[in-house]
């Protein structure tokens, strides 16, 4: 298979979805791999480092584009990559359909097949390609929240740990997921006094059993959410709803209840967000304020340290596409029930339930999409065997 490797073109992203090493192994598969001019050099990944593992090196992206059957990037196509997009090809990076509307008319009308990171899911139900970039959000979401705590950074001046004689800072965090989760491990490593608000009783439980009084759990009812949103220096937003867009818990009249100069850093506004005040930024503007209230809305937060997010990403990833590669894009989609869910555009329609409920699009079952008799056949076979 001919497999493209792109350069990011999103503001400061400087990822790259397969690393030499990755490269090496694809291309021991027999496989043929195309990497654009310069897409992992400013994070030391060589034109040369690629040429050595196997790949070519093509400085032309439509040619890419156009050259290959399997396209790996990290972030969502921009408008140029779209049109060049056809039935032929297959997308396979973070998507994030659900906020994006434009985007998901444009993959409909390519005819091309969209396989999104974050939809996937493996044998346990759980999303094997998310978490790696929602564990280093987590964290960086403590980092950049810190920073525009400061003075410089437009906020109240509030050292996270505290000082002597000082009380430390009040961290919320909205959502006990994996981003959550590793966003209060920071907080906590910091001295701050950290809150965790969940839904799940369950979810509470374990995270109080992990972390014992060092973190303080509540319920996520409005009540408490307004009770916390007010006394807090610092909120993270860390709820996630596969393939959906973000629920709007942060309402306007709550932060104009915060603390001037306080801080929300939004992990979710990929899919739209946590607040009705966030809106998508840049790395280059990463900051904007309302009603005193600093937000921090980066929507490729893992971007700020690249190498690692590349070198974490190429882990979990490097095996779903040796297994598109070697089994073959349909195939592989019609054996592995979690790849399946990563199915969010086929052919024209849209194939995840959560994508086309928050775009109003018809939806159609991957199963159908991809021919349900056909599923079953390969379900029966793999049973037997």
């Amino acid at each position: 298979m001919r497999i493209g490797i792109p350069k990011e073109t999103k503001n400061h992203e400087y990822r790259v979805a397969l690393t030499p090493p990755s490269i090496a192994e694809l291309v021991s598969h027999e496989h043929q791999v195309i990497v654009e001019k310069n897409a992992g050099a400013s994070i030391g990944f060589t034109d040369k480092d690629y040429v050595q593992a196997g790949a070519k090196v093509e400085k032309d992206p439509q040619k890419l584009f156009k050259g290959s059957d399997l396209i790996v990037k990290v972030k969502e196509p921009s408008t140029q990559e779209l049109s060049w997009l056809g039935p032929e090809q297959t997308i396979f990076s973070y998507l994030h359909l659900a906020a994006l509307p434009k985007t998901t008319s444009a993959l409909i009308k390519s005819g091309a097949t969209a396989i999104a990171f974050e939809t996937i899911t493996d044998a346990a139900g759980r999303l094997p390609l998310l978490a790696p970039m929602s564990e280093i959000a987590g964290r960086l979401s403590v980092q950049v929240g810190a920073h525009a705590l400061e003075m410089a950074g437009g906020g109240r001046g509030v050292l996270l740990g505290g000082a002597p004689g000082v009380l430390p800072a009040n961290v919320v965090i909205i959502g006990g997921g994996m981003a959550g989760e590793n966003a209060a491990q920071m907080a906590m490593g910091l001295g701050a006094d950290v809150t965790m608000l969940d839904i799940n009783p369950n979810r509470l439980r374990t995270l109080q059993a992990n972390y014992g009084s060092r973190l303080k759990t509540l319920h996520s009812s409005k009540q408490n959410i307004e009770t916390e949103l007010k006394r807090a220096d610092l909120v993270i937003g860390a709820v996630l709803i596969t393939g959906a867009a973000s629920p709007k818990l942060i309402t306007r009249k709550h932060i104009r209840a915060m603390k001037t100069g306080a801080v929300i850093v939004d992990i979710g506004i990929d899919q739209g967000g946590l607040s009705e005040t966030s809106r998508p930024t840049t790395h280059a503007e990463p900051t904007y304020v309302v009603d005193g209230v600093i937000h921090y809305c980066v929507t490729n937060m893992p971007g700020a340290v690249a190498r690692t997010s590349s070198d974490a990403l190429n882990n979990a990833l490097l095996p779903y596409v040796t297994k598109l590669a070697d089994m073959g894009i349909e195939n592989a989609l019609r054996i592995d029930a979690g790849l399946r869910a990563g199915l969010n555009v086929y052919r024209g329609a849209v194939t995840h339930k959560a994508v086309a409920q928050a775009l109003g699009k018809r939806f159609k079952s991957p199963a159908k999409a991809l021919g349900r008799a056909e599923i079953a056949e390969i379900t029966k076979v793999n049973e037997v065997a």
